[in-house]
């Protein structure tokens, strides 16, 4: 037996959608390991998945299932890197997004949610004019199409439905995209900026693996903003914060950190999330550090236990300089200065070395993670 909330919110969207391929509502049994795990809520049965997988041919034949896998089984929990329940994930095309649903469990806003996601990710231009009206301060993928019922657009479509949260996608079909294909079907990146040049894609427009590493490399920036909206996401990648606190006006430094971590630590995309933050936003980790809106812009490490400081920031343009911090994170020198003091090695010579150990603050983007107030957490998460 389902939820009632969701049991009332799947026979609102069956209305909507008859067809029963369209919507499928599941259940999977618990195992022991979730028995286990205390109960904050009044129902065990809140937490779930969903899965949305597009099987049609175009718009028209777009279809969806959804599948809400209630009692989360451990080996799914582990699998897609479940930490708390309720929890929703959203799949497309086999893939699990990065967003998850964190709206009301409600009928209302899950049936409005599961209506989002049925909606077009694609906006037609009918006038390659419109393109002077976007707003440039967002990343567009701009596909240009001889038709729309063609391959090239299936897969770019496919692509939108994952990506769209990251960048306005928008197409152009016959006539109105004739002028842009020079030599075939294309697709172009606009980044941020009206000076900043265009990209073309010059990959293979029906390989769908192509196309989505060349898009989501063009439309998820290396280095993300971080916000109060998106903190707990961003904690839930179970990822330590390499973070630069600048002023929002103070383009230039966001401009040399992104040049530097590029540079430095492309190799540690995957161990590390490379973050910017809002320094008048952040006043209270700042605090954390001894710091204030008026030392930015400022650099840190937030491993989910404690606080680093990197030096000047300056400093960041002495190659190497950046790396190192971050090693010295992996390695363990950073928390094990924390308890022991600097290491012999970073003494000078003939200085008696003593074990006198520093004391970097808490934690204070923990603070973002998930509440064991809304949620039922399964494991404490550790300093990484």
């Amino acid at each position: 037996m389902l939820h009632p909330i969701f049991e009332e919110a799947s026979n609102v969207i069956k209305e909507e959608y008859p067809n029963e391929n369209q919507v499928v509502f599941a259940r999977v049994d618990c195992d022991q390991h979730c028995h286990r795990a205390h109960h904050s809520y009044t129902t065990t049965e809140e937490s779930f998945l969903i899965m949305i997988h597009h099987t049609g041919k175009g718009l028209s034949r777009t279809s969806m299932k959804l599948i809400f896998l209630f009692n989360l089984l451990a080996d799914i929990a582990q699998r897609y890197r479940i930490s708390k329940y309720p929890t929703l994930k959203l799949f497309r095309n086999g893939m699990m997004m990065k967003r998850e649903y964190r709206g009301q469990r409600s009928v209302k806003a899950l049936a409005d949610y599961i209506r989002q996601q049925k909606s077009d990710p694609v906006q037609e231009l009918h006038d390659l004019a419109e393109i002077t009206t976007l707003d440039r301060s967002k990343r567009s993928i701009i596909g240009y199409f001889e038709q729309k019922d063609s391959e090239n657009y299936r897969i770019f479509e496919r692509v939108a439905n994952i990506l769209h949260d990251d960048c306005a996608f928008l197409s152009a079909f016959g006539a109105v995209s004739k002028p842009e294909r020079y030599s075939g079907d294309s697709i172009i990146y606009k980044p941020p900026g009206h000076s900043a040049p265009d990209m073309v894609y010059l990959g293979s427009m029906i390989s769908f693996d192509g196309t989505y590493n060349w898009i989501q490399d063009k439309c998820v920036p290396l280095v993300r903003e971080i916000t109060f909206e998106n903190g707990e996401e961003l904690t839930e990648e179970g990822l330590p914060f390499l973070i630069l606190f600048h002023m929002k006006e103070d383009t230039e430094s966001l401009e040399i950190f992104q040049n530097e971590v590029a540079r430095q630590l492309i190799s540690e995309k995957g161990t590390i999330n490379f973050l910017h933050a809002d320094c008048d936003k952040f006043r209270h980790p700042l605090l954390h550090i001894q710091k204030t809106p008026a030392d930015c812009p400022v650099i840190a490490i937030d491993s989910f236990r404690h606080m680093y400081v990197f030096g000047d920031f300056k400093d960041v343009l002495i190659p190497g300089k950046l790396k190192q911090f971050v090693f010295d994170l992996h390695s363990g020198k950073l928390h094990r200065e924390f308890h022991h003091g600097p290491d012999p090695t970073d003494t000078a010579p003939g200085q008696q070395v003593q074990d006198v150990a520093s004391s970097p603050p808490e934690s204070s983007f923990q603070k973002l993670a998930p509440s064991e107030y809304r949620y039922t957490l399964l494991r404490d998460r550790d300093e990484l």
